[in-house]
């Protein structure tokens, strides 16, 4: 019996229930990953029992000569896997990162510009609901009617409004960004040029995607993600602004630093720096290339028609279903994704046209482009026959003797 089996057998049996989910589904939330044990272990490791206000070297605690080292060895560990010049990693996640940009460079009323959040940006990139479009003139960039980003476009709203930061990232286009365009476009008008690459950081360290450094000033991610850490965050930027963003995180945002996960994203780190692990991310860019193929041949509507990363956004208008039918059906049937709006979508955005895919997750599994053929027929039958339960129970059974195959990376002892 373990320690946590013993204090609170309510949580502990919710876990366990937990683990067994995560095994037994195909997860596709493009937003989730599978750590190592490794990882595991860092994240739940003593650490967390230690607070650590400040950065390494000056803390306004005592007893840091363990800490600072780890947090010297992630901030070096990601200088040398992205090429950054300076790191900050003691963001809490990826929504206070931007904020701490916005905090290091902006005064409330500054304009920001970054991709609509319908189209595929984030809410921290100048959505209505969010601090970031509350407390800054926020103006927004669209897709075209193809789904792709309009540079021109881009370039005129940004000579309309003279943003102070223009934001290149998304959290569901499914193509490569121009970072050279994106930076001609700042310094046509005098911006920052901020790139939230929280969604495709894992596949720039991989070395499958290209990456924004050599353009940005400013990059902020997510750790868990493709990049395949806990959940945390990291801004990168050129040294001149260093000082800016490490007093804009603390104690500008937050105070103490999570210590347990700041080690835990070291370790994701060192792992990032593996061949194994470029042979992972050129897998999860060629599974989600075999599973858009899949579903474009099934009659599948992919907005910008494919994929050029790990994350597919498909309108199911064209299927008689809506998003929020799909991924419940797709959920009965062990199929985990999200529904998710559109370009252009006529749906309320909880009950959206479309869903996203991302296929970090199984290709942590060891899923290649056989698995993304059934993945793909699967998917076909469930939206074909969302409102039959007992098609969607059967198919659910396929799916979990399918992944019963692919032990996931720190669940290994369920499939035992």
């Amino acid at each position: 019996m373990t320690a946590l089996q013993q204090q609170d057998p309510e949580i502990f049996s919710l876990i366990q229930q937990e683990e067994v989910r995560q095994h037994n589904k195909i997860r596709l939330i493009a937003s989730e990953n599978y750590v190592s044990s490794a990882v595991l272990e860092a994240t739940g490791s003593i650490l967390t029992n230690k607070y650590s206000e400040g950065y390494p070297g000056k803390r306004y605690y005592e007893g840091q000569q363990l800490i600072d080292q780890i947090e010297s060895i992630a901030i070096d560990r990601a200088k040398a896997v992205f090429g950054a010049e300076h790191v900050n990693v003691q963001p809490y996640s990826g929504s206070p990162a931007n904020m701490a940009v916005y905090l290091a460079f902006l005064k409330p009323g500054d304009t920001i510009l970054g991709m609509a959040l319908p189209h595929g940006g984030h809410l921290t990139h100048g959505s209505k609901v969010s601090i970031s479009g509350k407390y800054f003139n926020a103006v927004s960039y669209a897709l075209n009617e193809e789904g792709i980003l309009d540079y021109e476009e881009i370039r005129n709203k940004a000579l309309e409004c003279k943003p102070k930061i223009l934001i290149a990232g998304h959290s569901a286009y499914p193509r490569i960004l121009d970072f050279a365009k994106f930076r001609e476009i700042a310094d046509e008008v005098g911006a920052l040029l901020m790139v939230d690459m929280a969604h495709f950081a894992g596949l720039v360290a991989g070395g499958v995607h290209p990456s924004p450094f050599p353009y940005a000033d400013v990059v902020t991610t997510t750790t868990h993600k493709s990049l395949r850490g806990p959940r945390g965050a990291m801004i990168m930027c050129k040294a001149e602004y260093a000082k800016a963003i490490d007093k804009a995180v603390f104690p500008g945002m937050q105070g103490g630093p999570h210590d347990s996960t700041t080690a835990a994203i070291a370790v994701a780190l060192k792992e990032a720096s593996t061949d194994s692990f470029k042979k992972y991310t050129a897998q999860v860019v060629e599974n989600a290339a075999s599973l858009a193929d899949v579903l474009i041949e099934k009659g599948f509507n992919l907005v910008t028609g494919g994929t050029e990363n790990h994350l597919m956004l498909i309108d199911l208008s064209n299927k008689n279903i809506t998003g929020k039918q799909a991924a419940k059906a797709l959920d009965a049937a062990g199929i985990v994704l999200n529904c998710n709006s559109v370009p252009f979508d006529k749906r309320k955005p909880f009950d959206p046209s479309g869903i996203r895919l991302g296929t970090c997750a199984i290709t942590s599994r060891g899923f290649a482009k056989a698995e993304m053929v059934i993945l793909g027929n699967m998917m076909d039958r469930v939206v074909n026959n969302f409102e039959d339960s007992a098609v969607l129970a059967e198919i659910a059974q396929e799916v979990q003797a399918l992944c019963d195959k692919f032990p996931a990376p720190g669940l290994e002892h369920i499939a035992k």
